[in-house]
């Protein structure tokens, strides 16, 4: 039996030991022996995954770089320029509080930027909503929309002013 549970590690399955018992009938203690039944069933892992996946290592922690100011201001200006260029085409919902509006967003916008934002991975939506909550709290109108739309212009194009942005300092 022990040639059977030579490949089994024994953390998986301890081998059977002698355990005393009280018999009820008799005053003597008597020795019982466990048993342990092996099917021939494969096991579901071999005993090396078995060994390798409670070795695991902890994944290594991935640090992003620090924000980039000269960035972060090229970047909002180029997203006040976009935001009011898109926002404008709804006059009736903005009216005459549509500069205030942008301002609005970019000012969060920007303070992401300088203290968040390190490039691809890190653009997060708490700025964004954020902005929906001082759009809100301001009594200004549009909140949903201008914060939906501060939300996809940043996803189709930080990311990529942000790598284009690198590369080129790279160059120089």
């Amino acid at each position: 039996m022990a040639s059977l549970c030579t490949h089994i590690p024994a953390t998986v399955f301890p081998l059977p030991t002698a355990v005393p018992a009280k018999n009820p009938t008799f005053h003597g203690t008597i020795l019982r022996t466990p048993t342990l039944i092996l099917r021939n069933r494969p096991l579901l892992f071999p005993a090396k995954t078995l060994s390798g996946a409670l070795n695991a290592t902890q994944p290594q922690k991935y640090n992003y770089p620090d924000p980039i100011p000269e960035f972060s201001a090229a970047e909002t200006q180029k997203f006040k320029d976009e935001l009011l260029k898109e926002l404008s085409k709804e006059k009736e919902t903005f009216g005459n509080d549509l500069h205030t509006v942008v301002n609005v967003c970019s000012e969060i916008f920007n303070e992401f930027l300088h203290q968040e934002y390190g490039g691809p991975g890190t653009l997060l939506v708490v700025p964004f909503t954020d902005m929906m909550i001082a759009l809100k709290e301001n009594k200004l109108p549009g909140a949903p929309l201008a914060a939906r739309a501060s939300l996809l212009w940043a996803q189709n194009y930080v990311d990529r002013d942000w790598e284009s942005w690198i590369s080129e300092s790279r160059k120089l």
